[in-house]
């Protein structure tokens, strides 16, 4: 079975069986359809595609409203490709659900999604520089500087790759070996040991 479509509901605790408090993410985990079926012969590749979480017709573009009548499926708002030969398990429109892939807990996976964007950041806070000193010397307004650019004479100029100043945030983050701590098949919930990328209410993937 290939991974799931899911969307972050938010952070909280349970407890182990050793009376342990245990940080955990909260994660919707599909229903997830499939909309496409990728074969060697016809794309080149073996892959799936799974298409999850509703959307108004109205906002849906008239290709994609074709694409997903294939699939005998209402519009979707978020599609994922994951790569394998899934031909003989899965057929076009076959809905999945969170306990077709996570079967119980204590199994590991992988989660993929979009970080918190922090907006324009200097380098203390994107890099973890310490800054170019103390307070004394005429340099009071300095303290969060980056420091020296780099040479004078040679290369006159500033080498690719500096880390400096920019927009922190918003990258595309993997998280490996996530421990499950818990499945609610009834809801689609999955329970993860620790946290994840991005806001609550944005989209994640979860590979076993």
């Amino acid at each position: 079975m290939p991974g799931l479509i899911g969307k972050k509901i938010g952070m909280t605790s349970v407890f182990g069986a050793d009376g342990k408090n245990i940080p955990c993410t909260v994660i919707e985990a599909g229903p997830c359809v499939v909309t496409q079926i990728r074969t060697e012969e016809k794309d080149g590749y073996c892959a799936v595609q799974l298409a999850y979480d509703e959307k108004k017709e109205k906002h849906t573009s008239a290709p994609l409203m074709g694409h997903f009548k294939k699939a005998n499926t209402t519009p979707k708002r978020k599609l994922v490709e994951f790569e394998n030969d899934y031909s003989n398990e899965l057929k076009l429109g076959d809905s999945i659900n969170v306990s077709d892939v996570f079967k119980d807990a204590d199994t590991w996976v992988d989660v993929t999604g979009i970080s918190k964007g922090k907006g324009f950041q200097g380098v203390v806070k994107r890099y973890g520089f310490a800054g170019v000193g103390g307070q004394t010397h005429g340099q009071a307004d300095r303290l969060r500087a980056p420091g020296s650019m780099g040479a004078s004479s040679w290369p006159s100029r500033v080498f690719k790759g500096k880390r400096l100043a920019g927009r922190m945030g918003g990258d595309r983050v993997k998280i490996l070996n996530l421990k499950v701590i818990k499945v609610i098949p009834e809801n689609n919930l999955l329970l993860v040991k620790g946290s994840i990328p991005g806001a609550s209410g944005s989209y994640v993937i979860v590979e076993g």
